[in-house]
Order: structure tokens, then sequence, then C-alpha cells
């Protein structure tokens, strides 16, 4: 079938996938061909004629290395991220404002990214056999921090969020969290139509800041019973501990994957002429194996999401008791955000978080019956 015969939905996440799966290939090549023709090794020497410091020379190798990968994945970025989505008019943002979202990312990311990489690179010096473990532990105690902090610190860097001006909803939002025992610090509405005609809710936080966030496109183009349902998935996954239980399979995946890289670490660096786990010029082994990781195991994760989706489904059925307002307000996310609703069983197998959107449709159609 040619690309002319295909939905304007299949198009474009055909196209979106080529560029993402290009944009992962292309990553992993540069790793590789730096590593392979010793750009690393001639990098740090380099740097150690100027810098007599060993943290400022690493800080130096990673931002040349960054910057030079950012512009080598740039051209990628930009058509998935800003040419796409103006061809399938899902966004009417500007070329301007698009790439100082883009900046705002990298100012708030390239910090951080940077401090994980000196604590890295100081547990390699300092605890070579066992840093796999404390860096495991460095990760956990951060995705914690950050999902309690980001909905408060980091998530208004991007979209305006003010109390939801709509009561009646805001209140049939708190009767239907207090039917699960579920407390809010607030309802909230953000401008998610900067940025794309896309629909989104969610809740965010932990704890004291749990919040629930509802996109301004979703406000504008569902009704009340539909974004309900929606938002009753949602809990779902909270009173079925999908979120505990998916953090704790997280956990275990990321102290398994930090041992596994820091065995095939070690035992590839001779080959590649490296001479000790600290050497700066080899750290981005680290970073080729660990994506390797992630690759394989994503499938993995996916499959197990899926499932919890399935079931929050479900949950949300019994909780609204009817199926028809999820069934249209999934409809309507669908055609808003452009969803291929039918994508191919090893794409989907690959790639997908949450199970089709035909599959979810039908199985809910059965429960209506």
């Amino acid at each position: 079938m040619k690309y002319g015969e295909l939905s304007r939905e299949k198009r474009y996440h055909r196209y979106q996938l080529q560029l993402s799966i290009g944009e992962f290939l292309l990553g992993l090549a540069f790793l590789v061909v730096i590593l392979l023709a010793g750009f690393t090794l001639h990098l740090e020497n380099w740097l150690r004629a100027y810098l007599s410091n060993d943290y400022l020379v690493l800080i130096g190798f990673v931002l040349i290395l960054g910057l030079a990968e950012s512009l080598l994945l740039f051209p990628l970025s930009f058509l998935s991220g800003f040419i796409l989505e103006h061809h399938f008019e899902l966004s009417d943002q500007s070329l301007v404002v698009w790439l100082w979202e883009k900046t705002k990312g990298l100012l708030i990311g390239g910090p951080v990214g940077l401090i994980f990489v000196l604590i890295f690179y100081a547990l390699l010096l300092h605890y070579p056999q066992n840093w796999w473990f404390i860096m495991g532990s460095v990760m956990l105690l951060f995705s914690v921090v950050f999902a309690r902090l980001a909905p408060i610190l980091i998530f208004p860097l991007f979209y305006k969020f003010e109390k939801i001006a709509d009561q009646e909803l805001a209140h049939k939002i708190a009767e239907l969290c207090s039917q699960v025992g579920m407390r809010l610090e607030g309802i909230y509405q953000f401008n998610l139509s900067k940025s794309t005609r896309k629909a989104n809710a969610a809740f965010t936080g932990l704890g004291k800041s749990r919040r629930v966030i509802l996109g301004d496109t979703l406000l504008q183009n569902l009704e009340h019973s539909e974004i309900l349902s929606v938002l009753a998935h949602e809990l779902g996954h909270s009173k079925l501990r999908h979120i505990r239980k998916s953090i704790g399979i997280n956990v275990v995946s990321s102290y398994l994957g930090l041992f596994l890289v820091a065995k095939a670490y070690g035992a590839l660096l001779p080959q590649l002429a490296f001479d000790d786990v600290a050497q700066i010029a080899a750290l981005p082994l680290v970073a080729l194996i660990l994506t390797l990781y992630q690759f394989i195991t994503s499938p993995v994760l996916n499959a197990y999401s899926r499932a919890n989706e399935r079931a929050a489904d479900d949950f949300a059925v019994a909780l609204m008791g009817e199926s028809d307002s999820f069934i249209s307000g999934l409809d309507k996310i669908s055609d808003r955000n452009l969803s291929d609703r039918t994508p191919h069983p090893l794409v989907e197998f690959l790639f997908y978080s949450h199970p089709s959107t035909e599959k979810r449709l039908a199985r809910l159609k059965q429960q209506s019956i």
C-alpha cells in the first residue's frame, strides 16, 4: 500500500515512527563511531592539555559531545516536532516559540543531566565495583523528589496553570475522587493549546502535591461525563496500585540494567583499549550499553503497561456505572490526537504503552452490551 492510499492518521504515525527510529539509530551510530574511531580519546587528551582538573575535563567532554550529538539529531527532531505537527494541522506554534520551548527544556534538563554525570563519575572513581547500586539509589531518590516537585516548580515553566474555571466540573471531579478516597491539592487547567491541538489530562504529583491537570483542548472538546470517564481511568491506576507497582518494576529494571551495564562495561573496556572504568574517554560506552538495554527491555515494560491500561479501563467503567461516556471520550481524543487506531501488531508490541484505540473501544463496547 502506497502512502497516498493510507489514512491521514496512519501517514502521520508512519512518518513519526520512521523519524523516531532514524533518530535512535543515528544516536546509536554516533556513539559507536566516536568510540571505534578513537575520537573520545583524542578529545580527552586535547582537553587535558588545557585543563588539569578531572571534573573540568569531564564537563568540557560532555558539553562538546552533547553539542555535537544535538546538532546531528536536530534535523530529525525538527522534522518530527515541528514540520510534521504543522503539516498535519496539530500545531499553530511559531518556529520562534518552538525553538524557545526546546531551549527552555535544554536549560532545565542540561544542568540536571550534567549533575548526574558528575555524580556517576565520582562513583566510578571512588566505588569502581559498586557504583551501579549507588547510582540506582540516586536515580530512585531523584525520581521521587521530581514527581513531588515537578507540578509545582517545573511544569509551570512551560504552561500556565490556573484553577479550573468550570466550577460544576470541578465539583464533579472532587466527588469522583472522593469515591475512591483520593485527596487532591487542586484541580487545574493549563494552556496546552499553545503548543498542540491534541487533548490530554492527567494526575500529577505525589502526596500533598497530587493534582488533576486538564488541557484546555480537552475542556473545549469533551463533555463533562466524558472528562469524568477519562479521569476515572486515571483513578483506576491509583486505586489498583499500578503507579506503585510500576515504580517497583522500574526500580528493579533500573538496578538490573545498571548491574548488567557495569558487567558489560568492564568486559568491553580492554577490547576498546581503555585502561580504567573511570577513564573519561570510555564513558560514552556506558551510554551505548544502557541505550541497548533500554531498547531490549522496553517491549516487556510496554506489555505490562498495556495490561494495566486494560485494567484501568475496566475500573473506569465500573466506577462510572456505564461505558458510553468513556467510549465517546476515547473516540474524541483519538480523533483529536490523530491516533493510529489499528497499528501493525509488531509496532504495537514494540512501541505502544497503551493498547490500540480500536482494541480498547472493542473491549468497552462489549461491556456495554
